[in-house]
């Protein structure tokens, strides 16, 4: 049975809240203010916490940058209740960490739902310790001239964070507790236009690394990062990170290269947004997935992403990179099977489209 904790300094609300939650068949504990919340997460370690924003003394703010800043509470969900419909009110607890909202007054359908989505996510999501052999990023200070060789990860006790195609993994804005290892599947990391359109800044596989350049900065999430397929992440603690950063060169200098080359990268796309022609920019998209995912370099590849993923890659409209992925197939590049998948069968003759 799950146990939710309610932090409510009005009687009235954090009653009504903890019966309808009890008639669900949901544990209830409560807290009446910030600084009874924290110290009764710490007892309970319950597994959903709702919080009202706006209490005297620690305020619900307070108490979430508590959870995040704890190992043993880092992960435990939250959902704020607000009075405040502002949109920078609301954008600042999301900014925070928490998971989601809700706005009183508020009916016991409207509670129970937020409750039953965010655990249905949990599910989904699968956060769980995984055995391992080892646990760090280790460092082979024997010194190889080969720094990519001499730096490896080994997936221990860390958490395994499993994601669904679609499921969103961290969202821009957002304030960063995790470097995390891709250990299967596909990730892709967007910034949203003014006009809601999304556009791709980096593309994720097996091996990669993400969320390191917020770390690194110490700054919020510049991006929104998202699964493409069945992902499976391993999760490396902040301060754990940031100790391999401050007290090994080799794992900062492994890093300063990777962000040197994801900033190359991402310049040529930005250059290639501004200047490139539908065409070029559709053969650029295809070669972009193909050299990213095809590890195996296989002669004929497989790609298995929407139309709207590929043009939010290629930067265009969807409408627009289907008329080219048309052309491509015409010329014998590409071929379009039945269940939608494009193979590319000229990978050579693509690229030099996209120079």
């Amino acid at each position: 049975m799950k146990t939710i904790l309610i932090v409510e300094d009005d009687e009235i609300i954090r009653e009504d809240v903890s019966e309808i939650l009890n008639l669900a068949g949901y544990t209830t504990a409560v807290a009446i203010n910030g600084k009874d919340g924290w110290e009764k997460t710490l007892e309970l370690k319950p597994d959903l916490i709702i919080s009202d924003i706006a209490m005297p003394g620690i305020d619900g703010l307070s108490m979430l940058h508590l959870l995040r800043k704890n190992q043993e509470t880092i992960n435990i969900p939250l959902i704020f209740l607000t009075s405040k419909s502002e949109k920078s009110d609301l954008r600042s607890a999301m900014d925070a960490g928490a998971d989601d909202y809700i706005i009183k007054p508020f009916s016991g359908d409207e509670l129970l739902r937020a409750v039953e989505n965010r655990f249905e996510r949990l599910n989904v999501i699968s956060r769980k310790l995984v055995p391992r052999p080892e646990l760090f990023i280790d460092v082979d200070e024997s010194g190889p001239a080969n720094i990519e060789k001499s730096i490896t990860i080994h997936k221990a006790n860390h958490d395994i964070a499993a994601f669904q195609k679609k499921q969103t993994i961290y969202k821009e804005g957002h304030s960063p507790f995790n470097l995390y290892y891709v250990q299967k599947g596909k990730v892709r990391t967007f910034k949203v236009h003014e006009d809601g359109k999304p556009l791709v800044v980096g593309l994720y596989g097996e091996g990669d690394y993400l969320g390191y350049i917020a770390l690194l900065e110490d700054t919020p999430y510049r991006e929104t990062a998202e699964a493409l397929d069945e992902t499976e992440l391993v999760m490396v603690p902040r301060k754990e990170f940031e100790n391999l950063i401050n007290t090994n060169i080799n794992v900062l200098k492994k890093f300063l290269k990777i962000l040197a080359n994801n900033v190359s990268e991402s310049e040529r796309l930005l250059v290639g947004l501004a200047y490139d022609t539908l065409r070029v920019k559709a053969a650029k998209a295809l070669c972009y997935v193909t050299s990213k995912f095809n590890l195996n370099k296989t002669e004929n590849y497989l790609i298995d992403l929407s139309r709207d993923d590929l043009a939010a890659i290629a930067g265009t409209a969807t409408e627009s990179l289907i008329r080219c992925l048309t052309e491509f197939k015409n010329e014998k590049l590409i071929d379009i099977r039945k269940d939608n998948k494009i193979e590319v069968l000229n990978f050579k003759k693509l690229c030099s489209l996209a120079r």
